[in-house]
This record gives C-alpha cells, sequence and structure tokens, in this order.
C-alpha cells in the first residue's frame, strides 16, 4: 500500500515538474525547424519562477471565480495526474481511472476558465470564453468517443484496465480502428491545448485568440498556476496518447526496475510527440477560425468511425 502511494506521488511530480520542460522542448524544436536558435529548454520553469515573484493585479470588476479559477485549474490537472495510468497501472487511485472521470475533470477546468473570462467584462475576455465553449462542444465528446472505441475493444472503461489488455495481448492494437481513434485523439489534443492549427499560444492576434484571450486579465501567481496547469493538461494529454495506444514499457507491477523502464519509456515516447507537434506546427498555417469547427467535426466522425468498426473489423 505504501509502495502505491509513493509511486502516486511520483506520479504527481513527473507531471507537476516534467510539464515545464515538456513545452520547453517543443519550443525549442520549433525552433530549430524554423531555423532559430531558440530559448533554452528550461525557460518555462525561469516563467514561472518570474511571475509567482510578481505582483498580482485584479480588476475591482472581477468577482470570487476569477481569483478562485487558477487554484481550481492547477487542482484538477493534479488530480487528473493521479489517476492517468503515467507510469504503472497499478496506482492507489487506479481505481478512478475511467474515461467518465477525466472528462468530468477536464470539463470542469474548461468551465471555470469560462467563467473567468468572462468575470473581467473585457470584449477579449468574452470573444475567448465563447469560442472555447463552442470549440470544447465538439473537442469534448471526441475524445469520450475515440477513447471509447478503444475501451470496447479492450472489453473496459478502465484506463489502466485498457492498457493492461492491449499490453498482455498487442495484436488487438493491430487494428484500422485503433488506428482512427489515435489520429481523432491526436488532433483533439492539439485543439484543447491551444495548438497549431486551431490556436497560437506564441502570439496575441486578437481576432483569432482563444485560450489568450481567456487570460489577458491575469497577472503574477495567478498568472503562472494558469500557465502551469496548461502544461499539465499537455503533459498529461500526451501521456494519454502515449499509453494507450503505445503501451510499451508502461509498468503492469510495482518494482523499481519496471517503474524505471517505465520512466524512461514514457521519456521516450514524450519525446517523440513533442517533436511531431513540432513538425506538425512548423508545417502547417493557423486554420481561420471558420474552419476550425470543421477540423473538430471531421475528428469526431474519425473517432465516430473507431467505434464502427469494433462492430465490422475483428
Amino acid at each position: 500500500m505504501y509502495s502505491e502511494i509513493a509511486i502516486e506521488l511520483l506520479q504527481l511530480l513527473i507531471v507537476m515538474f516534467g510539464s515545464p520542460l515538456l513545452v520547453g522542448v517543443i519550443r525549442k524544436a520549433k525552433a530549430r525547424l524554423q531555423g532559430r536558435r531558440g530559448a533554452n529548454i528550461l525557460q518555462p520553469y525561469a516563467d514561472i519562477r518570474k511571475l509567482l515573484l510578481k505582483e498580482v493585479v485584479v480588476s475591482e470588476n472581477t468577482s470570487w471565480i476569477f481569483r478562485f479559477t487558477p487554484y481550481l485549474l492547477a487542482t484538477t490537472m493534479l488530480l487528473t495526474a493521479l489517476i492517468v495510468p503515467v507510469l504503472t497501472t497499478r496506482a492507489a487511485l487506479g481505481f478512478m481511472g475511467n474515461i467518465i472521470a477525466l472528462m468530468y475533470l477536464f470539463l470542469l477546468g474548461m468551465f471555470f476558465l469560462a467563467l473567468a473570462g468572462l468575470d473581467a467584462g473585457s470584449a477579449f475576455g468574452g470573444m475567448g470564453s465563447s469560442r472555447e465553449v463552442a470549440l470544447a462542444a465538439l473537442a469534448e465528446p471526441t475524445v469520450l468517443i475515440a477513447i471509447f472505441g478503444i475501451a470496447l475493444r479492450a472489453g473496459t472503461t478502465s484506463l489502466d484496465g485498457i492498457i493492461t489488455r492491449f499490453a498482455a495481448e498487442p495484436l488487438l492494437m493491430l487494428n484500422a480502428g485503433h488506428l482512427l481513434a489515435f489520429f481523432a485523439l491526436f488532433i483533439v489534443a492539439l485543439a484543447e491545448n491551444g495548438r497549431l492549427p486551431v490556436d497560437n499560444p506564441a502570439t496575441h492576434l486578437e481576432l483569432t485568440m482563444i485560450h489568450e484571450a481567456m487570460i489577458l486579465e491575469y497577472s503574477g501567481r495567478l498568472l503562472a498556476l494558469v500557465e502551469w496547469a496548461a502544461g499539465m493538461k499537455l503533459f498529461l494529454f500526451l501521456t494519454l496518447l502515449s499509453n494507450l495506444f503505445f503501451p510499451w514499457g508502461v509498468a503492469l507491477t510495482n518494482t523499481p526496475i519496471t517503474i524505471f523502464t517505465a520512466f524512461v519509456a514514457l521519456a521516450v515516447k514524450l519525446l517523440l510527440f513533442a517533436g511531431a507537434i513540432a513538425l506538425v506546427e512548423t508545417s502547417v498555417a493557423k486554420l481561420r477560425l471558420f474552419r476550425v469547427p470543421e477540423l473538430l467535426a471531421g475528428s469526431f466522425t474519425v473517432a465516430l468511425l473507431a467505434v464502427v468498426t469494433v462492430f465490422f473489423i475483428r
């Protein structure tokens, strides 16, 4: 029991302190692909530290929701880190890790962030919140259906159970539905985390920004928590993609060797995904805003096809 709790804490620390590093690696890879030197991969740590030390300036028009939201975002991401199989399928809180609980946690953070964007009373905040909710209406069901498609093949909605089944029977993954679910979830991961071609986290273009518009009024430690939570969300989405669709290396037993192997395997898979995201963001331009729902609707259709193939392709 104590070893499982220790592993849960280890997974929590990996998500907390590994997420800024992941963001830094993606930025560095993009800079290299664009022929630039780029900032150090440790720069996100320095940015968070700088923001934590700065004064918080809050508009007098805001309510408790504005101040409460950054703490809620960080808390929901940390709770998600406890139930998502990061290193092992034998974690103490693994019984909570089903796709329904996961979606509720992601939706809770999105809901309060949209409220915080409206709470400040600025035009950009309201614009970003309305866009975020509209996109979430397509993105969140796609995540649910994509994971449900592979859950049908695994015979369980538990994230731990899905990984254990696919790790034990790798031939189950050699299926068109598995590939379709992966592509659908990858597209939604880009959209949910405000990456290109849906949003550009590196700019503040007034007419096109979504996530950045909701957090323009934040400063100091509140902005640090929001940015940190966004990094953890990206880390968790890529971890889900890595371990659900490529479960090699995930620890099925809690021994020091398997945990270390899982850590190395996760680092390699996240590094590959970081390179893939950098390549996508370097190769494609940002979509016009009214074309984004078409992209998400397409990913929803792909996820639905992944479910249909379960009944027609064995």
